[in-house]
């Protein structure tokens, strides 16, 4: 196999974009970021659409590439980490190997973790919290102001459950998978319910929706949750598994990993994305068409949340399976409806499709979950795929994860500063 890749090129033909991807193993945009890092050069087509390259330079880039070492930068200013944990190609993505959105489907969250963790299936798995830990986490969450978020209060959880845990800097492998079955469970008792009939045992979904709404759940509003979670567990590195892996290569222990994702989570451009695209299916609701709403993100400068993806030119795969489940809830008819008067009004000018965050906003106003739920279940089912990044960095050398900044400042020697 490696001696076709390395196979000398025709002479003098010249190969489009997408062949140089693949000579590459990267997609198109990555060639492009070649290009315009001065790794690659390239000729416009003479039919003025595209560009073609010289396959030699490209062979031997790919070359370089396969000789630099986990961690480097192949796409030249991108941090590229081997990981056997997430694959996204094209517009679906896999949880080791297997399709991410059919096993979200037929499997729990519990099973669909389990499966991240291990790549051993436990049909029936369940998570249980320890009562000294659940006990110092709800004291914890419940002494923080009325108005604190989601992600704080997770974050807090997540800090005091490790005060309980005096074996929390075990880092083997068994030590921190008996962490994850009962942090998660524990994040999620440490919330304070909605309804005064909650249970602390069962499906993890059923304990969640108790913290979440305040309506009784039907069978279908409960396997779409559960299926939200399996969906979200995990999608490669994103800025806040990038987080959990810098600490996981430091060697802290998991709760610390932990609570250092919730952080970067935190933004409008990651976990808190659901609450804006909720905030706006209300809107499109309360006025009955999504155009002045769009029309008035857009006069604000501000890009309509819940739409596009950088890692998928089509829908987020995410987004269409839970679509599907949520047509199946009559009283999320509204709000579906709502949602795809947003894409298509958007489609009129930006051909962007839905993505995940769109898709949860739709599950929690349609559920009478406040704005900010969305960013709690992504919290919770990503804290699983957490789990997985912590136990594949533990097993890399440590502090790995040190980039060489590129200094740009004045050069030394300067003089000292005047008083």
């Amino acid at each position: 196999m490696r001696e076709q890749e390395e196979a000398p090129a025709q002479e003098g033909r010249r190969i489009s974009t997408r062949e140089a991807a693949e000579l590459l193993g990267v997609k198109p945009e990555t060639v492009y970021a070649y290009v315009s890092r001065g790794r690659l050069s390239s000729r416009s087509n003479p039919g003025g659409r595209g560009s073609t390259f010289d396959p030699k330079e490209v062979e031997a880039l790919a070359r370089r590439n396969r000789r630099e070492p986990a961690g480097s930068s192949p796409a030249g200013g991108t941090l590229s980490v081997r990981t056997r944990i997430t694959l996204i190609d094209r517009d679906r993505y896999y949880f080791r190997g297997v399709d991410a959105t059919e096993l979200a489907a037929r499997h729990s969250y519990e099973e669909v973790a389990e499966w991240l963790w291990t790549g051993v299936l436990r049909p029936g798995a369940t998570f249980t919290a320890p009562e000294a830990s659940v006990a110092v986490a709800r004291r914890a969450v419940d002494s923080l102001p009325e108005h604190t978020g989601p992600t704080d209060r997770l974050r807090v959880a997540a800090v005091a459950a490790a005060t309980a845990d005096p074996l929390r800097f075990d880092l083997s492998e068994e030590a921190v998978l008996g962490t994850a079955r009962t942090l998660i469970p524990t994040l999620v008792a440490a919330l304070p319910p909605q309804r005064h009939d909650h249970r602390d045992d069962g499906p993890l979904a059923h304990r969640l929706w108790a913290r979440l709404s305040g309506r009784e759940a039907s069978t279908a509003a409960l396997h779409a949750l559960d299926t939200a979670l399996g969906l979200l567990v995990d999608h490669d590195l994103a800025a806040s598994t990038l987080a959990v892996r810098v600490a996981a290569s430091a060697r802290a222990h998991a709760y610390a990993a932990v609570s250092a994702g919730l952080g970067v989570l935190e933004g409008p451009l990651h976990g808190a994305a659901s609450g804006l695209a909720h905030r706006m299916l209300l809107d499109v609701l309360d006025r009955g068409t999504a155009a002045p709403v769009i029309s008035d993100e857009l006069r604000a400068g501000r890009r309509v949340p819940g739409l596009g993806h950088r890692l998928y030119p089509g829908e987020d795969p995410r987004a269409r399976a839970l679509f599907a489940l949520l047509e199946e809830i009559p009283d999320a008819a509204p709000a579906l409806a709502a949602a795809r008067d947003v894409v298509a009004t958007t489609a009129r000018h930006v051909p962007l499709h839905a993505n995940v965050d769109l898709a949860l906003a739709v599950l929690t106003a349609s559920s009478g979950m406040h704005a900010s739920a969305g960013e709690t279940i992504f919290a919770v089912a990503r804290t699983a795929g957490w789990i997985a990044h912590i136990l594949e960095e533990y097993g890399e050398a440590p502090l790995r994860m040190r980039p060489s900044g590129h200094y740009v400042g004045e050069r030394p020697p300067q003089p000292l500063p005047e008083q």
